[in-house]
């Protein structure tokens, strides 16, 4: 009697066996860009807000980054944005600003700029539709949305309120992506 993997055609066992040897698939992930001006305020609370998110929707396809169209290179994040990410569990201490550069352009599935002038220059480096202010993607199809003030030299007290505004657009943004992403 003829085993049943034999009476298969030699192209559907050949199939089988390199199936059977094949390492499973490469997972791929959705890459989101978080802009503003100087890479140390609003975008580096993004990101941190983000990955914070993301992890407690368990969301392991996803990574998140951010860059400044102005970043001096190096600069820590500032140290009213340290405290108040500090505040609610998210940790800024090792955060460095860089450049927006055009690999990180070329990297993101969706780039969001904190105002228009950002999504201005996205534009110019060739982001194209993957760009938009992160009030406009937050607030949906066919809506404006505001663009997130610059807390930049102000009191810690503006801080919370940009983190707080943050913490809104990014969860909205992410309800807005959870039909193509959740897991």
């Amino acid at each position: 009697m003829a085993r049943k993997d034999q009476r298969k055609p030699a192209g559907a066992r050949q199939a089988d066996e390199q199936n059977a040897a094949a390492p499973p698939p490469r997972t791929t992930t959705f890459n989101i860009l978080f802009v503003c001006t100087g890479n140390t305020c609003r975008s580096p609370l993004a990101e941190g807000i983000a990955r914070a998110e993301l992890e407690r929707r368990g969301w392991k396809n996803v990574e998140v980054a951010s860059a400044g169209l102005s970043a001096a290179a190096g600069s820590p994040a500032s140290a009213e944005a340290v405290t108040v990410a500090g505040r609610a569990g998210i940790d800024l201490e090792r955060h460095r600003s860089r450049q927006l550069s055009p690999q990180l352009v070329s990297w993101a599935d969706l780039i969001l700029g904190m105002g228009a002038s950002h999504v201005m220059a996205l534009d110019r480096m060739g982001a194209g539709e993957r760009a938009t202010t992160l009030g406009d993607f937050a607030a949906g199809p066919d809506q404006e949305g505001r663009s997130v003030a610059d807390p930049y030299g102000q009191s810690e007290a503006v801080y919370e309120e940009t983190f707080q505004e943050l913490r809104g657009l990014i969860g909205a943004a992410l309800d807005r992506l959870a039909p193509i992403l959740a897991p």
